[in-house]
């Protein structure tokens, strides 16, 4: 019996095909289902400390909800809010994206930076990087509907570009929007450079607890 992945999004949106996005994107690589789901009222996601602290009740609420349907769960959200605390809430286990791309990016040991749409690296990546991990925000871009656009793209693009000139191996996402544009692959093909994908990353982590 094959397992089942219950993603919790965190940028509420009204087309059930975006909100899907993600794990089509795991199943892609990783063959695993999902269900997917985002909390209500934060079209914006979160991008703040007080957007973070509306969306925490929200998080473990919904997690408690999939987890009758659901093996895993997946926080797809790179800061990791709330994540103790719904572990704490259910009883399967919980990956979240943030803990998981620190922790590969960690593991590789090779000059690394973190790109995101916050004013600094999330906690996740400050813990296994280090408090003084180089830290990047494509210009223009506060929030994850501002990578939607094709001007945030080509933003997000330049950033990690300027990143690797700078000496930089490895660039690690603390956004999971840079996942839903592909930016990951963009860099890969069009820059030739390694980046570690948040979505990707929980993905793997997932894969492994499923089974």
């Amino acid at each position: 019996m094959s397992s089942t992945l219950g993603i919790i999004r965190v940028l509420t949106h009204p087309d059930q095909h975006f909100i899907e996005e993600h794990g089509r994107l795991i199943y892609q690589a990783y063959g695993l289902n999902s269900v997917s789901r985002c909390i209500p009222d934060q079209p914006r996601g979160i991008f703040d400390d007080a957007s973070e602290a509306l969306a925490v009740p929200k998080i473990i609420a919904l997690g408690q909800q999939l987890q009758s349907q659901c093996d895993v769960l997946f926080l797809s959200c790179a800061a990791d809010p709330g994540l103790a605390e719904l572990r704490k809430a259910v009883n399967i286990p919980v990956v979240s994206a943030g803990s998981a791309a620190a922790s590969i990016a960690a593991m590789l040991q090779r000059p690394v930076a973190v790109m995101g749409i916050g004013a600094e690296a999330p906690r996740p990546f400050k813990h296994y990087l280090g408090e003084s991990v180089i830290y990047a925000r494509p210009e223009g871009i506060t929030n994850t509907t501002d990578l939607l656009t094709s001007q945030g793209r080509q933003s997000a693009l330049a950033c990690a570009d300027q990143l690797y000139r700078q000496g930089i191996e490895v660039i690690a996402f603390s956004c999971t929007g840079f996942s839903t544009i592909g930016l990951a692959d963009a860099i890969n093909q069009q820059l030739g450079q390694i980046a570690i994908d948040a979505v990707q990353s929980a993905g793997l982590f997932a894969s492994q607890l499923g089974r």
